[in-house]
């Protein structure tokens, strides 16, 4: 392979702001719910890789072979692989993909077939345009994509309309995008930097406390509180939503020390008949490994469900929280059964063909 922008390349990254920004000389474009992933392409020779400069080309066979017939013979691009069923994205669908077994991935690359979205531009032939602005890159881009019509490889849709951007960040959530991002149309690619804009959704929901892990650097001597592991009740069973984490070392002690008049023998807590499994299990349940978590330990110490707390976040994948919630603050005012999944806010259902149309979707 012999690239004007070779491997590795760290991508471009985002700073998270509140509200569509008002600053103008910005492009607009929806925020994807997947791998980010950059494509290097000479000639048939193809490879992907992560966010960190990791390889992904062996966990998504079906995109290599895509972009190996879409697009120029030699080109690097910046984009995301994203699985969809029916009208919306899935993002642990997509986890189950990176997968040890060949055998696995070549069944699921049929079963549960990933795309690829570009949203940037990097070099095409032996022009790199890492130091062109971004309204340069996108122009060159759009050419790119003039002739692909392959349904599993696209060009993702932007504008310089604030208002439509508003717009989209309320229309596309009900795809499973997760909001959306801005550009500065002056601005040369800048790997690792944080030269975009973010803007997710933010929200708060009352959350039952069930349990704790403690920190890696715990000691019996100073105990540290890791995280919090979050439940809702459903059907009068409590369930596992997540986790709360992130807190300063003092914080760590504090709340450690504070839980402890809580804890109660797992036989006694509502998770108890999770005790059984020792390994990956549908449910997601604490205290289990999966093949994103082999080494670590997941123990927990259950604690009697009579803590409620307020926590923010930005969107639910399936059950649970998306990302790690925020701690904002205790809620003695509320009883654990009242807090069930009815509180939260259900965005409303968008088609993704739209959003993946290429066009000024309005």
């Amino acid at each position: 392979m012999d690239l004007p922008v070779m491997p590795p390349v760290l991508p471009m990254l985002a700073t998270s702001v509140k509200g569509v920004p008002t600053t103008p000389g910005l492009s607009f474009e929806p925020k994807w719910d997947g791998f980010r992933c950059l494509v290097f392409k000479d000639g048939d020779e193809v490879e992907l890789a992560s966010r960190n400069t990791k390889p992904l080309t062996r966990y998504f066979p079906e995109v290599v072979e895509a972009l190996r017939a879409a697009l120029p013979d030699r080109c690097v691009l910046d984009g995301e692989i994203f699985v969809a069923l029916g009208q919306r994205l899935e993002f642990e669908v997509l986890q189950e993909r990176i997968h040890p077994a060949a055998s696995r991935i070549a069944k699921l690359s049929v079963e549960t077939p990933a795309s690829y979205v570009a949203f940037d531009l990097l070099a095409l032939g032996d022009e790199a345009y890492v130091d062109a602005p971004f309204s340069a890159r996108r122009a060159v881009l759009e050419r790119v994509f003039d002739g692909v019509t392959s349904p599993s490889v696209r060009l993702c849709t932007t504008t310089t309309d604030r208002a439509l951007a508003e717009d989209w960040f309320t229309r596309f959530e009900g795809a499973g995008l997760d909001g959306i991002v801005a550009k500065r149309l002056d601005a040369p690619y800048e790997p690792n930097k944080r030269t975009m804009l973010k803007i997710k959704h933010a929200r708060t929901a009352d959350v039952v406390v069930a349990g704790y892990r403690e920190h890696k650097t715990s000691t019996p001597d100073k105990p540290l509180l890791g995280s919090l592991l979050l439940g809702l009740y459903d059907g009068g069973q409590l369930q596992h939503v997540g986790v709360s984490a992130s807190f300063t070392a003092a914080r760590r002690a504090e709340l450690w020390a504070e839980l402890q008049p809580l804890v109660t023998p797992i036989e006694e807590h509502p998770w108890g008949r999770w005790a059984e499994f020792l390994t990956a299990n549908p449910d997601r349940v604490p205290g289990t490994q999966s093949r994103w978590s082999q080494g670590k330990d997941l123990s927990f110490v259950p604690l009697r469900p009579e803590r409620v707390l307020e926590v923010g976040y930005d969107h639910m994948e399936g059950r649970r929280f998306r990302h790690t919630a925020q701690f904002k603050r205790w809620r003695p005012d509320r009883d654990p059964e009242s807090c069930g999944y009815e509180q939260l806010e259900e965005p409303v259902s968008y088609d993704l063909d739209a959003v993946l149309s290429g066009e000024q979707v309005g």
